[in-house]
């Protein structure tokens, strides 16, 4: 089942428009994420679909709804967690809960959400007092406190330690296995590779490249990446580089192959690569190859 549907989709603020024909679809239980710069388009594409902004053109559908006209219904399916919640610094954990709970349809009770995402024993802190990042895992709790069909993640691990970004992956996962769909905006492009089965890059309102991630990942170059033998000019090697410091780097869609014909010409030339590195292509591969006017 579609949980998001947007089709041509285009919205200007003044006379600077911010989306530009976009189109894209979510399906339930599936993890999207939706990447690109500063200034690309995402928040503003993901305000028209949360039912925040108008769309200018173009059809957006949330669980086969209008999120303007039909506001109220989206909002009881959906979870929101923005960059940065405006929270009263002095409340306990809990009363914040609390305090949402009292808006929230049919809310899970507060031992839940605290516990689903790590915060129960922090209930009785006063929220000027936790961490960035334990500030994030609060937002997460009150996006989730209405179980919801739809969740919209902005930046959702920013300022977690590792430990804390792996148990909020779990969450997520955990979501999506349920049925949720999940729109997720990171500028951690490692944690949309683990995490999302699909994606689209915006740059200038516009999709540059989307697809299934594991699907686009296995169509991009690879990269074989080693130290440049001493005396050695790049224009000498069998295949062409780019220099990174004293690293050549090779981008080819077969790295296993191009790393076998790189060791095989080191070989006959009596010659080491040391520092030898061969990867398929990672999501910041494919940001990176992106024309620079998409980035």
């Amino acid at each position: 089942m579609t949980a998001i549907r947007v089709d041509g989709l285009r919205k200007s603020h003044g006379g600077f428009e911010a989306v530009r024909g976009v189109s894209f679809e979510v399906a339930a239980g599936e993890i999207f994420a939706l990447l690109g710069r500063n200034g690309a388009g995402k928040t503003t594409t993901v305000e028209v679909l949360a039912g925040f902004q108008r769309p200018d053109a173009g059809t957006v559908r949330v669980l086969g709804l209008d999120p303007v006209a039909d506001r109220a219904a989206v909002r009881e399916r959906l979870g929101v967690m923005l960059q940065e919640a405006g929270f009263f610094p002095d409340l306990t954990v809990a009363q914040t809960v609390d305090t949402w709970r009292d808006f929230t349809a049919a809310a899970r009770p507060r031992e839940e959400a605290l516990e689903l995402v790590g915060l129960a024993d922090r209930a009785r802190t006063r929220v000027r007092q936790l961490s960035g990042g334990e500030k994030r895992r609060l937002d997460l709790a009150l996006a989730l406190l209405g179980r919801p069909d739809v969740l919209f993640l902005d930046e959702p691990t920013a300022g977690m330690d590792p430990e804390a970004r792996r148990d909020t992956w779990e969450t997520v996962r955990g979501l999506a296995g349920q049925g949720t769909a999940v729109l997720l905006t990171t500028h951690y492009l490692d944690e949309a590779q683990r995490l999302a089965s699909s994606m689209a890059i915006m740059d200038a309102g516009e999709i540059v490249a989307s697809g299934g991630m594991a699907e686009t990942l296995a169509a991009s170059s690879g990269r074989v990446a080693f130290r440049l033998p001493p005396g050695v000019h790049p224009a000498e090697l069998p295949l062409a580089v780019t220099m990174e410091g004293d690293h050549a780097v090779c981008r080819a869609e077969d790295p296993d192959l191009a790393a076998q014909t790189l060791l095989g010409w080191a070989a006959e030339h009596g010659l080491r690569l040391a520092g030898l590195e061969v990867r398929t292509a990672t999501l910041e591969d494919l940001f990176l190859d992106l024309p620079r006017s998409a980035r």
